[in-house]
């Protein structure tokens, strides 16, 4: 899956709740399959929460672009749960960030996260 590309939690947030690198994310996003492991609901849930807790006057507004992200068309595939401890291991990673390095590495796809220590350690596998 060469035109895919693994979009992480870090990034599509930027992304839906207009933060400083939405831009950069949007070109990044641009053409091809978007993918990500089916826990990536819940993680942008998560993130919709904190921010709602922080700022409830904007209360409507993140909900409202927390639904945005169903027009994205993201597929969700379910991660190899075993494969992801083991990548997380390997890594330092939580489990939940090697289930993207997992999922973008089995489909051969780009990974495109705004997480520092994801973006390395998916870095040290390509180059390995």
């Amino acid at each position: 899956m060469t035109d895919a590309k693994v979009v992480d939690a870090s990034a599509l947030a930027a992304l839906l709740f207009d933060e400083p690198e939405a831009a950069s994310v949007a070109r990044k996003l641009q053409g091809g399959t978007l993918l990500a492991p089916s826990l990536l609901g819940f993680e942008l849930a998560n993130v919709c929460l904190m921010k709602m807790r922080r700022h409830p006057q904007f209360q409507a507004e993140f909900l409202a672009a927390f639904r945005a992200r169903e027009s994205l068309r993201i597929e969700t595939v379910e991660v190899d749960q075993t494969e992801a401890i083991a990548l997380a291991q390997q890594t330092g990673l939580t489990a939940y960030d090697a289930s993207y390095l997992w999922l973008a590495h089995e489909t051969r796809a780009g990974l495109v996260t705004l997480d520092k220590q994801l973006a390395a350690a998916a870095s040290a596998i390509d180059g390995a």
